[in-house]
């Protein structure tokens, strides 16, 4: 992990250093990006298939520690410091209350877990390469205030905008 930056530079006078005038450097620590962020899948596995060999995400990390809990996350193509964790909330290592997991596991079921938008350069034609390696849609892609979109779903729960942006 890259060290923080430190981005705002401020500097004081103060005139109790002695007798003299004496410049103070301050700094301040800021967020400066999102690196991970978390999808709930119905099953890791079947989330792995379809972010790595269908929309071509690299895998990050995949490591079972001892208690049995999956730590699998992948990376956008051209976001390589994104790290998409898929884990299930279905299981007591993410929720021991069992009402929660039957809260997430009624949501995953129905598809309700709308997750982010996925930039493509043309989205119609993203829309045909993934149509034919089985990804399903929600409709044909639709011009749009913004852009060009079609919604798809990842099998696992989730459903994305993949948008094209508009031209300005």
């Amino acid at each position: 992990m890259a060290s923080p930056k430190f981005e705002k530079k401020q500097f004081s006078r103060n005139s109790s250093v002695g007798k003299g005038l004496a410049l103070i450097y301050k700094f301040t620590l800021m967020v400066t990006k999102l690196s991970h962020a978390t999808l709930y899948v119905t099953d890791q596995n079947k989330a792995l298939d379809f972010y790595s060999k269908t929309l071509g995400f690299k895998v990050h990390t995949d490591a079972t520690m001892e208690s049995g809990f999956r730590w699998l996350a992948v990376t956008p193509p051209d976001q390589p410091d994104l790290h998409i964790t898929l884990l299930s909330p279905l299981n007591e290592f993410m929720y021991k209350d069992e009402d929660v997991r039957a809260a997430f596991k009624l949501l995953l079921d129905k598809g309700a877990l709308g997750a982010g938008v996925f930039y493509t350069p043309d989205c119609r034609a993203t829309y045909e390469e993934l149509k034919a390696k089985g990804v399903v849609f929600r409709g044909e892609p639709k011009e749009q205030f913004y852009g060009i979109e079609a919604i798809l779903t990842d099998g696992c729960g989730n459903w994305f905008s993949m948008t094209q942006p508009k031209q300005i």
